[in-house]
C-alpha cells in the first residue's frame, strides 16, 4: 500500500543519514602540523596564497617567510582538511612558485586550536 511505501522511503533516508553523520565524525578529528617548504618560495606571493588556500578549507594557522629562503608554518584543522592543505603545499603553492620539498612534522592530535584564524606572520 501507499503507507508502507512512505515508511520505506524514510528509513532509506535516515539510513543514509547516519551513514553520512558517522562518516563526518571520524574526519573531524583535530590536527596540529608544523611545515617547511623548500624551492623558490619567497618573492612569488607563496604566503598570500597559502593564507588563501588555508582560509578557503577552513584551516587556521600561520606561514612566514625565513632567512634561509623557505617558507615555514603551522597547520591546524581537521585531519581530512589538513591532509588536502599539504598536498597542496607538496605540489601547487602560487602560480610562480617552485616546490622542491615539503617537510611536515611535529603532527599531533589536538583538543581545540592554538589560532583563530590563518594569518601572515612577519619574521
Amino acid at each position: 500500500s501507499n503507507m508502507q511505501t512512505l515508511s520505506t522511503c524514510f528509513v532509506g533516508i535516515s539510513r543514509l543519514e547516519t551513514r553520512y553523520f558517522t562518516a563526518g565524525m571520524s574526519t573531524e578529528e583535530m590536527i596540529s602540523v608544523d611545515y617547511e617548504i623548500f624551492g623558490r618560495v619567497q618573492g612569488v606571493f607563496f604566503r598570500k596564497y597559502t593564507q588563501a588556500e588555508g582560509k578557503k578549507l577552513g584551516l587556521v594557522g600561520w606561514v612566514q617567510n625565513t632567512e634561509a629562503g623557505t617558507v615555514q608554518g603551522q597547520l591546524q584543522g581537521p585531519s581530512n582538511k589538513v591532509r588536502q592543505m599539504q598536498d597542496w603545499l607538496k605540489s601547487t603553492g602560487s602560480p610562480k612558485s617552485q616546490i622542491i620539498k615539503a617537510e611536515f612534522k611535529n603532527e599531533k592530535n589536538v583538543k581545540s586550536l592554538d589560532h583563530s584564524t590563518f594569518k601572515i606572520v612577519r619574521p
